[in-house]
């Protein structure tokens, strides 16, 4: 719960500190932010300790989302092709990997030798890195547009489409948290899938995501955003809630057909989930009269709440029915997502 709270801290700020300083700035500043956050985890001594560094590990990497996808805009407008989903792939890319990674740290070393080496290497990485961003000047980020731009009032009617935004954003991570926090207990405790394999779900959601990422300018460019996300959040919601449905009770008379079938239901999932949150952004980015930074960040800040509030009521509803019902929410809302394509308005990037 702390780095959540870290999380929406960062990303309620960083979109008027990236307007002030410009996001290579903010960038530099997250980039040893979120790593120090990491192995302060490390030295934690007591509940205290652990609880302030989960928040600046939070705080941290919310304000580095924001910034480098501030960054991802300004390429775009500066190349002319859209280049947003091919980012997110990269991320994805390094999720996987450190997953794969600390796993196998974990059986060699202690937790807070995992801790201290993943940030110090991600420290690393980052610092020389930011020095290749884009300036202030080419972010469009340098403090110098109207003082209007940057600063917009939480709730109002004025900023009813950001929140429209971030809403359908909001249903499009509580899919995406459900798949990551509840596949492998849905295939294990429901399916009677043996440990090790239960995770194929979840393996099936995430591979399929990359995938679709690496391929999703391409999408983006041929479909546009909103109906990227109109047919990933319809195709990829019911294809989840309707393989569940299946194997679950399919389950109990043949295991490896309701296993082929819910990871079927997953990959579909996951592969249009992966456009979603770049198609998000770019359209919070031309939300005009807002500089881009301030409402890439309001729509994060209303999207990430799903990484707090997603666990709780698919796991809430699961107590007062079932898993297998629960998971019904998660897939609606991906669909919701689908819906709230229509509030999109995204220009088509010029070319050369």
């Amino acid at each position: 719960m702390s780095s959540t709270v870290g999380s929406l801290t960062g990303a309620q700020l960083a979109g008027r500190l990236i307007h002030t300083f410009g996001s290579r700035k903010v960038s530099s500043f997250a980039a040893v932010v979120m790593p120090m956050g990491l192995i302060g985890m490390g030295f934690s001594r007591s509940p205290v300790q652990l609880l302030l560094t989960l928040f600046l590990m939070g705080a941290g990497y919310s304000s580095l989302d924001i910034s480098l996808n501030t960054q991802a805009v300004a390429i775009e407008k500066l190349l002319k092709r859209r280049w947003m989903s091919s980012f997110h792939a990269m991320w994805s890319m390094g999720a996987l990997a450190t997953t794969v990674f600390g796993g196998i740290l974990t059986h060699h070393t202690t937790p807070k030798f995992n801790l201290v080496f993943v940030g110090l290497l991600s420290m690393v990485l980052y610092v020389p890195a930011v020095s290749f961003l884009l300036s202030g000047e080419l972010d469009e980020h340098n403090g110098g547009e109207e003082e209007t731009m940057a600063k917009i009032p939480f709730i109002s009617k004025s900023v009813l489409p950001l929140w429209a935004l971030g809403i359908g954003l909001f249903g499009a991570l509580v899919a995406e948290g459900a798949a990551s926090d509840w596949g492998a207990v849905l295939l294990h405790d429901h399916m009677g899938i043996d440990k090790g394999l239960n995770a194929s779900a979840y393996a099936s959601f995430a591979l399929a995501m990359i995938a679709s990422r690496f391929l999703g300018d391409r999408i983006l460019e041929k479909l546009g955003p909103a109906m990227t996300v109109k047919l990933g959040g319809y195709i990829g919601g019911s294809a989840l809630g309707i393989s569940i449905a299946i194997a679950v009770p399919l389950s109990s008379h043949s295991q490896v057909l309701s296993l082929i079938i819910v990871d079927i239901g997953f990959a579909i999932a996951g592969f249009g989930m992966g456009p979603v949150f770049p198609a998000y952004i770019l359209a919070a980015s031309a939300e005009p009269g807002v500089a881009s930074s301030v409402a890439i960040a309001r729509v994060g800040f209303i999207g990430f709440t799903a990484f707090f509030v997603g666990p709780a009521l698919t796991g809430g509803l699961a107590q007062l029915t079932s898993l297998p019902v629960a998971m019904g929410l998660p897939a609606l809302m991906f669909i919701f997502s689908g819906y709230q394509s229509h509030v999109m308005k995204v220009a088509k990037v010029p070319h050369n």
